[in-house]
């Protein structure tokens, strides 16, 4: 049998995008699998339940469509978890003889054979995860009518594993429900409304039996109707999404081939307060219980009190339930840019220590608003914490999202010794309300008097730490100061408006070394330092903030006073940083 090649190798990738995707129009469940000795793997074979095929043609050739076969391995243990064997995939094709003649993508399949009644797929080695297996290429039989229907049973085979098998129908004819494209106003302004008035056309062969139509729209957009035949639902605040909404609307009626329908009522799509990215999303599928299951995902929703969700035809056309006949035209979308500011504000800390001691450290920032940032499409991430380690302490516990960087920001090969400098990227959306909360252990090596250390908001990029759409560029920079005396606040600073490194507010001052001389020679101060190449936060740049003068503190007694005097204080300070 054959092995793997990198063509079939980017099938099962192709299979795992198509499976993952948004909105999927094809329900990837198989039957359950029954039990097996634990030492033997159990595969679990799936597709989509229904395919509709388009009806033979009087003229031409037959349209075809494709029936992705996917093949699941629970196993959660990517390194060790795969299966290593030869395996085989026997396709019974006897029950579609007469309704559809199916045969495979040479490309994507280049080890399968259809003989009479029966195809066979041979392969090796099973991944972890859900991958494709096969893509068969269908398409009416010739002298097949609307109507006619049938099934192909996939069944799997190798030696110390076990298949699941898999059942899918082919029909010939259906609906086939396209969404139409609004043409919307994209470029908006806070509390902008402009009506979403729906329309969807029935271009198949045969009826739709009630259609779903379902919406998405992020955190800045709002639909205020709230419709009894709808359900909906809003992403966890907790999860890292773009905290949109979703509405699943069950309508009534039989949607005739031929026809155009749209909304009795249009809906309203307002841009809010918060709104700056934001996408709408809309779809149409024909409605049933497995699609709306499908569609929830096993998420809570509530129903809506308001009056009833109607489509009415525009057009009439000619006047039995099937699959849709293209689910790739359902569903359209719309980006809509909002013209808006949030204001990403930083939070330092003060903490103090002897020498020896370990400290903990809140840094972080929050986004006052009043927009909401997400970078929908591309999935970057948002913004960067700049942290500076002030000098005297190095960095024993940091969160796992933040990454150690030389001092002047460039990449650091070494993840695992203290470092001078850390960046600690957020997610692809920060919320209005919401922010980055850091927690650091620090060691403090040598007690120095307000030493501190810059924590700055800023783009991704180094050489261009602008956030664009933050007006107040100069609370970007908070201080973490560590045994401060006097020293600079912990919440918003002094900084310049380019948001870019300044001073404490009120810079300590040096002391003499109680180690040197009377002669006023200054004592050498200590900092963490280490070497490093190429970057991760976007290349080279000089270092945010100096640290500013510090000054050593003297073991015993001083220590003790400082320690002792600043316990009350550094709780307090703490807790007005992180809510000021």
């Amino acid at each position: 049998m054959t092995r793997s090649t990198p063509r079939t190798v980017l099938h099962r990738a192709a299979g795992s995008f198509a499976a993952a995707g948004l909105l999927a129009a094809a329900s990837l469940a198989g039957a359950a699998a029954p039990a097996q000795a634990a030492d033997t793997p159990v595969f679990t074979l799936g597709g989509p339940a229904e395919t509709a095929l388009h009806p033979y043609p009087e003229n031409g050739r037959p349209k075809s469509s494709t029936v992705e076969i996917s093949l699941n391995n629970p196993s959660e243990d990517e390194e060790n978890g795969g299966f290593g064997g030869d395996f085989t995939l026997t396709f019974d094709l006897s029950g579609v003889a007469g309704v559809a003649d199916v045969k495979f993508d040479g490309e994507a399949n280049p080890d399968c054979k259809v003989t009479g009644t029966k195809a066979v797929c041979e392969d090796w080695g099973i991944w972890p995860g859900l991958q494709g297996a096969a893509d068969l290429v269908v398409t009416a039989a010739d002298g097949s009518e609307s109507g006619d229907t049938g099934t192909i049973t996939v069944t799997g085979q190798a030696d110390g594993a076990t298949f699941t098998p898999f059942t899918t129908r082919l029909t010939v004819g259906g609906p086939d429900l396209v969404m139409e494209r609004l043409p919307f106003r994209t470029e908006l302004t806070p509390g902008e409304k402009q009506q979403a008035p729906i329309t969807f056309a029935n271009r198949g062969t045969r009826d739709a039996d009630g259609v779903l139509l379902t919406l998405r729209y992020s955190r800045g957009l709002d639909i205020p109707q709230r419709y009894s035949n709808c359900e909906y639902t809003v992403d966890d605040p907790g999860q890292p999404d773009f905290g949109s909404t979703t509405a699943l609307c069950s309508v009534e009626g039989a949607f005739e081939a031929g026809a155009t329908y749209t909304l009795a009522t249009p809906l309203t799509l307002e841009a809010t307060e918060r709104a700056y990215y934001d996408t709408f999303l809309y779809r149409i599928q024909e409605n049933s219980a497995a699609q709306r299951a499908s569609q929830r995902a096993g998420a809570l929703f509530e129903r809506g009190t308001g009056g009833v969700l109607k489509a009415v035809p525009v057009t009439k056309g000619a006047a039995a339930r099937s699959t849709d006949l293209n689910p790739y035209d359902n569903q359209q979308d719309a980006d809509f840019r909002t013209e808006n500011t949030a204001d990403f504000v930083a939070y330092g800390d003060q903490v103090a220590g002897p020498e020896g001691a370990t400290v903990k450290a809140d840094i972080g920032f929050r986004n006052e608003g009043p927009a909401w940032i997400g970078h929908i499409r591309s999935g970057e991430d948002v913004a960067t914490v700049d942290f500076t380690v002030p000098q005297g302490a190095s960095v024993i516990a940091k969160p796992d999202r933040c990454r150690a960087v030389t001092a002047d920001g460039k990449y650091r090969e070494d993840q695992t010794s203290p470092a001078p400098r850390y960046v600690c990227n957020t997610s692809m959306t920060v919320r209005d309300g919401s922010g980055l909360d850091l927690p650091f252990e620090l060691r403090v090596d040598k007690a120095m008097v307000g030493a501190s250390g810059a924590v700055t908001v800023r783009n991704t990029w180094l050489q261009n730490p602008k956030l664009p759409f933050d007006p107040k560029p100069a609370n970007n920079t908070a201080y973490l100061v560590l045994n401060g005396e006097g020293g600079s606040e912990s919440g918003g600073t002094t900084g310049g408006d380019d948001g870019g490194s300044g001073e404490p507010s009120t810079p300590p001052t040096a002391a003499p070394d109680p180690e040197k001389s009377p002669s006023g020679d200054s004592g050498s101060s200590a900092s963490t330092t280490s070497g490093g190449t190429a970057g991760t936060t976007g290349g080279s740049g000089g270092g945010l903030a100096s640290t500013g003068s510090i000054a050593l503190i003297g073991s015993g007694t001083a220590a003790a006073a400082l320690v002792a005097g600043l316990v009350l204080f550094t709780a307090a300070r703490r807790r007005a940083a992180r809510h000021a």
